[in-house]
């Protein structure tokens, strides 16, 4: 039995699509924004039309940004000789709340998983390959997940930089495994960077 209009039916099928929303969460938005005032529900879909239309991939590192280069890579203070190696946007945000990291970043937008069809060619590793290329990095910290693809994917990166007579380092072990950098606390994050090692 159906139990709502197709309009709202429609609205809360459309929030539970998002990560980490289940249909009571998704029911509770709906109905809330149903009921506030009409600026309210307004100023969300401007703000996420806006985030749509201004919001591109910076184009050194891959970073959420609205110009050609984000803040860390138009930041001159930031240290050029030492890049963090990413999954996704968000763990950049993790990696700088810890206030331990002043380098560079570089965000491959994944992981290699050959279970989802996903290879390196789908990742931005030639774009980190031709960062480093002349460049004068002397170290790059592996900070892919602690998981089955994220070590893989470490794995084949170390293979990879090794070779260019460059220091690759991966985050310590301080992060559960299977976990994400976006869900860790700021202390066993910091540690973990911290006690990164090298991978030879």
């Amino acid at each position: 039995m159906n139990y709502y209009t197709k309009t709202v039916a429609r609205l809360i099928d459309q929030f539970s699509k998002l990560p980490g929303i289940g249909p009571k969460t998704a029911q509770r938005l709906a109905f809330y924004l149903l009921v506030a005032p009409p600026e309210v529900a307004a100023s969300l879909a401007n703000a996420i039309a806006e985030a749509r239309t201004t919001v591109r991939y910076c184009q050194v590192c891959g970073n959420f940004t609205e110009g050609d280069r984000c803040f860390i890579c138009s930041d001159d203070r930031r240290s050029t000789d030492i890049i963090c190696v990413v999954e996704r946007p968000r763990d950049i945000v993790a990696m700088e709340k810890t206030k331990g990291f002043r380098g560079l970043y570089h965000v491959l937008h994944g992981v290699i998983s050959p279970m989802e069809g996903v290879g390196p060619g789908q990742l931005r590793i030639k774009e980190l390959i031709r960062r480093l290329e002349g460049a004068s990095v002397k170290e790059i910290i592996l900070a892919t997940n602690p998981s089955v693809e994220g070590d893989a994917t470490a794995l084949y990166l170390a293979g990879l930089i090794n070779p260019m007579g460059i220091r690759v380092t991966r985050l310590a072990h301080g992060l559960p495994v299977g976990a994400d950098l976006e869900y860790a606390d700021q202390i066993t994050l910091s540690k973990a960077l911290e006690g990164r090692r090298e991978i030879k």
